[in-house]
């Protein structure tokens, strides 16, 4: 059974749109996890437009499964990171302006500057994992870099189920195949939802985690949180 990790990014953003703490972002970290998730993931951006720098210092002792951080290695962030020593890291190459994750690293090109910054956090008993496109040249390169597991980003697949084209799946599937044949463990993510998460499940060998946050808040508006995150978890079994 693969993992679910809640991204509770979108509960900071409810919350900030309005002021105060209503929803309440530690609470519903708890009640995550109390509902059965395994993990809970945030990915703070430089400008707090969602998760704060110090709500990834406050989740430290309500975070009990495995704490996932996700964000663009600048200093500010590799500093919360080493701060908070969460289980895992996911480097992500945001833009500052991006409004949501759109490409995976190109692990060739900045080798040495990932080398680098997972060295930092593995000394520090950091699992790192790197966001990468469904591209078998970034897989080997998330090796060379040292990363112990990807996080292949899903959209595109997601965008082609959503239009009946279950081929779209073939790229993750071949990345999945390589990464299991190196040594990498395998996380997903992005537009990943209660329609196709069973399906890339079903498909995708050696999946161990799904970080997913946009969907389940959504779906979760309908359905209710505790019953969403059981649904994921029955489709990933």
């Amino acid at each position: 059974m693969a993992k679910l990790s809640v991204n509770i990014n979108k509960i900071a953003t409810l919350r900030n749109s309005r002021g105060g703490n209503v929803p309440n972002l530690l609470q519903v970290a708890a009640d995550v996890q109390k509902f059965g998730a395994q993990g809970v993931t945030i990915h703070p951006r430089p400008d707090e437009r969602h998760i704060r720098y110090q709500d990834a210092r406050d989740l430290v002792p309500v975070v009990y499964t495995e704490y996932n951080i996700e964000g663009n290695p600048i200093r500010e962030f590799i500093d919360l990171v080493l701060e908070t020593k969460p289980t895992q890291v996911t480097l992500v190459p945001d833009a500052d302006d991006a409004i949501t994750s759109n490409a995976g690293w190109d692990t060739i090109k900045h080798k040495s500057f990932l080398q680098e910054v997972n060295q930092e956090f593995q000394r520090n008993g950091i699992r790192v994992s790197i966001f990468v496109d469904p591209d078998l040249k970034m897989v080997e390169g998330a090796l060379a870099t040292g990363a112990e597991r990807i996080e292949l980003y899903t959209e595109a697949f997601a965008h082609e189920y959503g239009l009946g084209n279950e081929r779209g799946i073939e790229p993750y599937i071949a990345s999945a195949e390589l990464a299991q044949q190196l040594g990498l463990g395998l996380n997903a993510g992005h537009d990943l939802s209660l329609d196709n998460i069973k399906f890339f499940k079903q498909n995708i060998p050696g999946l161990l985690e799904v970080s997913i946050g946009h969907a389940l808040i959504a779906e979760a508006l309908y359905l209710g949180l505790d019953n969403v995150v059981n649904m994921y978890l029955q489709r990933l079994k």
